[in-house]
C-alpha cells in the first residue's frame, strides 16, 4: 500500500512538471507572436471596376497568416469593384513610401488599365524591386509591372482569353517570359493570372514573407 502511494506521488509530481513546463513553452510562444513585427502588405486597387474576388482572395489569404493589409488607390473614399464591392481607401497611390511595407501588390480587374501608363503606379513597382520588396500582380496587372520594365528577362504569367491575347503581347513586348500557369514565381516577385487563383496567389506572398 505504502509502495502504491509513493508511486502516486511519484507520477502526480511528474505530471505537474511537465505540466508545468508546456505552459511555460506555450507562454514563451505566443510572447514571441506578439514581439514579432506584423508584416504590413499593400493592395493597389483601381478606384472603379478592380476585381473584387482577387481582391477578396488575396486579401483572404493573406489576413490568415496574420499580415496586415493596407489598401491604395488612385482616389480617396472609396473604390468601387467589377461587382460592386465597396473599399475604404487607406492612402492614394501617390503617398505611399515603400520602405513602409514588405509587399506591394497590384490587384487586377478591367480597371486596373489605370495603371498600365500610370507614371506613379510604375515608380512603385520599381521601387519596391529597388528596396527589395515583395512584388506581386494578378489578372490583367502583370502588365503594368511588365511597362514599368521590372519583368524583364523574368518569368511572369498574366490574364488572357482565346479572344484577347493583348496582355500576353505587352509582355512579350517587354522581353518578358510569359508562362502559361495560374501562379508564377520569380525570385521576390509573383504573378497571377485571375480571379481563381487569388487565395494561391496570397498564400504564396505570404510565404515569400516568412
Amino acid at each position: 500500500m505504502k509502495l502504491k502511494l509513493v508511486t502516486l506521488l511519484i507520477i502526480l509530481s511528474i505530471a505537474v512538471i511537465l505540466f508545468s513546463y508546456l505552459k511555460n513553452e506555450k507562454q514563451e510562444t505566443m510572447s514571441n507572436e506578439i514581439l514579432a513585427p506584423q508584416p504590413n502588405v499593400l493592395l493597389i486597387i483601381a478606384a472603379e471596376g478592380f476585381q473584387d474576388l482577387e481582391y477578396q482572395g488575396t486579401r483572404k489569404a493573406l489576413e490568415e497568416k496574420n499580415i496586415k493589409v493596407t489598401v491604395a488607390s488612385s482616389i480617396k473614399g472609396k473604390a468601387i469593384g467589377k461587382f460592386g464591392q465597396e473599399v475604404n481607401i487607406d492612402q492614394t497611390i501617390d503617398q505611399i513610401e515603400v520602405n513602409d511595407f514588405e509587399a506591394i501588390v497590384f490587384i487586377g480587374g478591367p480597371g486596373a488599365v489605370e495603371y498600365i501608363n500610370n507614371a506613379a503606379a510604375q515608380q512603385l513597382a520599381q521601387a519596391a524591386i529597388e528596396k527589395d520588396k515583395v512584388l506581386g500582380a494578378i489578372c490583367i496587372a502583370p502588365s503594368i509591372l511588365a511597362q514599368a520594365g521590372v519583368l524583364k528577362d523574368k518569368k511572369a504569367t498574366v490574364w488572357s482569353s482565346d479572344l484577347d491575347q493583348s496582355n500576353i503581347k505587352i509582355l512579350k513586348d517587354q522581353e518578358v517570359e510569359y508562362v502559361d500557369q495560374s501562379v508564377v514565381v520569380d525570385g521576390k516577385i509573383v504573378t497571377a493570372n485571375g480571379p481563381a487563383a487569388a487565395e494561391e496567389f496570397g498564400q504564396t506572398i505570404a510565404e515569400l514573407l516568412k
